[in-house]
């Protein structure tokens, strides 16, 4: 054998040159590539891992470490287990790499610790990766521990919350427990008092036990209490229209405060517009008519209330007015079915009135005798009195000729038309002698 470096011929059985003193190289140079290619192959074949950055580092620490050590290249060495001895005299000891069977062994780095294996990284791999996995199901085990906690917390607050008495109040009123219902409700709006919900559910029990009085009195104590919530408005509102009273809505929105009706406005209804003034008699007959930014009006000229009455009649055409008085009310109609205000007006139709009657024949004596006639307009009825007296309805109704009697006769004569207005009184003197 010769050195390598000097090419002088060594010695069987030594281990350095004695001419320059080189190690001999026993086994070729050691090239980490070629575990890296070997390990990447066996991974592919069993599915272990063998991370190609653990290789660089390997090779990289070897090559840190031969510098350390003074090599220029990645040299093995058999383990014989003796010492070599260096050029200095100093016993140094061999760091080995020997192949025994598919195992290799890598030698020692800079740390002091063996490089490890492609089947201990990959053991040591699926360790982490379980310990990840513990980690992993631990973590979940915490949430869902917590938030089973807080879904509990969160069950027992709302059962004790105001929508949890409500929706307990409806529970017991689906089942006509009608006391703990009331008991629930009324504890809902002792939490809230200017919230609608509870109201409702009270006025739903009162109403299942035929009580619409006491659920019109809480309402109404209600609104008196809290007159700036609109909620509670429209709780009693929700209460009249399941009586079938929408009426009362327009009597309370118009007592309301101007900030409370305004969030009520949907509820709100115009009232109609009339077409005529009642402020003075109509001496002709008059057409009425009437106008509304609502769909519907209704109207009675009875003196019924026009939402409620049976003889209440929807607005289609003009109204006819005819004379003496006539009591006209209306009210329209939103979208809610909610009536806006009664409007009221009062018209009289005052017609001309003939003059007195036309009598004769006129006033005078006669000696023979006479028919006394009076001319009857049409709507009028005569009526006539021969005693002095001022003739009314209940005097001789004049329905024809009238004969004058013998001697002194006072006849007077009225006019009265359809309306019980009477005309002027009409007085003749006769005198009628006898003749022999």
């Amino acid at each position: 054998m010769k050195c390598r470096r000097c090419g002088a011929v060594m010695p069987e059985g030594l281990l350095r040159c004695p001419k320059c003193g080189t190690d001999i190289r026993i086994v070729p140079d050691y090239n980490p590539l070629d575990d890296v290619l070997a390990a990447q192959v066996k991974g592919a074949i069993d599915g272990s891992e063998a991370p190609l950055d653990d290789y660089e580092y390997e090779a990289e620490a070897i090559e840190r470490r031969e510098r350390r050590t003074g090599r220029t290249g990645k040299t093995g060495y058999i383990d014989s287990g003796t010492a070599v001895r260096r050029t200095d005299g100093r016993m140094r000891g061999t760091t080995n790499m020997r192949n025994s069977g598919n195992t290799v062994r890598r030698p020692y780095d800079g740390t002091g610790k063996r490089p490890m294996t492609p089947e201990e990284r990959r053991k040591q791999a699926e360790r982490k990766r379980a310990r990840r996995r513990k980690k992993r199901i631990r973590a979940m085990l915490l949430l869902a521990f917590f938030a089973v906690v807080t879904a509990a917390i969160g069950v027992v607050l709302y059962q004790f919350s105001y929508k949890g008495q409500v929706r307990k109040g409806y529970k017991f009123l689906q089942s006509r427990e009608y006391n703990e219902a009331e008991d629930y409700f009324t504890k809902a709006v002792n939490r809230k008092p200017k919230r609608a919900e509870a109201y409702n559910g009270l006025t739903e029990v009162y109403l299942a036990q035929d009580n619409a009085e006491k659920a019109e009195t809480m309402l109404l104590d209600a609104i008196e209490k809290y007159s700036d919530s609109a909620d509670v408005y429209e709780a009693c509102f929700f209460f009249y229209t399941a009586i079938k009273k929408a009426g009362e809505i327009p009597l309370l929105l118009d007592e309301a405060r101007t900030d409370v009706a305004d969030k009520l406005s949907e509820y709100g209804a115009d009232t109609p517009d009339f077409s005529l003034k009642d402020e003075e008699p109509f001496e002709d007959v008059q057409q009425l008519s009437l106008e509304s930014s609502e769909q519907t009006i209704y109207y009675t000229t009875d003196g019924s209330d026009p939402f409620y009455s049976n003889t209440r009649i929807e607005f289609k055409e003009p109204i006819q007015i005819p004379e003496g008085e006539t009591v006209v009310k209306a009210c329209s109609i939103n979208k809610k079915k909610i009536p806006s205000l009664t409007v009221t007006k009062t018209y009289t139709v005052e017609l001309p009135i003939e003059a007195a009657p036309a009598v004769s024949p006129s006033t005078g004596q006669y000696d023979e005798a006479k028919e006394i006639t009076i001319v009857v307009p049409d709507g009028y009825t005569a009526y006539y009195t021969m005693d002095n007296s001022e003739p009314t309805e209940n005097s001789e109704v004049y329905s024809g000729p009238v004969s004058m009697p013998e001697g002194s006769t006072i006849f007077k004569a009225v006019l009265i038309n359809g309306k019980g207005r009477p005309s002027g009184v009409t007085t003749r003197n006769y005198e009628r002698t006898v003749s022999n």
